[in-house]
This record gives C-alpha cells, structure tokens and sequence, in this order.
C-alpha cells in the first residue's frame, strides 16, 4: 500500500456508544488499521475490537491489539480467497502462497 489512508465514505450512522468491530482480511504493518482505530475512537464508541482471518505480525510497524484471530501467519505473499496480487488469484477458493518469482518478475506484454 502507499502508506496514505483515505476515507471515501463516512460512517452512515453514529457509533457513539456502541460497541464496535472492525473486520480485516489480512493484517501485516497494521498502519492502516492504526489510523482507523484512532478515527473511530474520535466518535467515543462504548468498544472497539479487531478481528482479522490472517495476521502477519513479522511486518508489523504498529502496535496494534488483535481481539480476535484466524490464523497467524509468515511473512508470505498469499492471495485468494478475496485476496489479490495484480487483481490475480483473488477467486481462488483457497488461501495459498505465492512464489516470489511471481511477484519479481518483470510485468509480461
């Protein structure tokens, strides 16, 4: 990711509050996850707790407290299973690794 956040839709509703979760696919540096757990706790929910299917704490560059956790993974390219690699793979129906000699190479014509 570039490292910015951009919110292109505001929360339709208050969270004031409320309890919260926020669901993730897959967390490595958490920065983006970081940036949204502040935002939301501007809005002065009751709780907020972080769920994600896969965690790769290797590449973690922000301290970030996961409540509840698929699997914890390496610090591996996987895709499918929603998750993409150049809008490839994202259908497969498992989640699987890929090959650096996938992602290193150079794009094809």
């Amino acid at each position: 990711t570039s490292g910015q956040v951009r919110i292109l839709k505001d929360l339709s509703k208050p969270i004031e509050g409320q309890d919260v979760i926020v669901v993730e696919d897959i967390i490595d540096t958490g920065l983006t996850l970081n940036y949204l757990m502040r935002y939301l706790a501007e809005r002065h929910p009751a709780s907020v707790r972080v769920c994600c299917l896969l965690d790769k704490p290797a590449r973690r560059l922000a301290e970030i407290e996961i409540d509840y956790r698929g699997f914890t993974i390496p610090d591996r390219f996987v895709v499918g299973y929603g998750l993409d690699y150049d809008e490839r793979y994202r259908n497969l129906p498992y989640i699987g690794v890929l090959k650096p000699s996938v992602y290193s190479a150079p794009p094809a014509d």
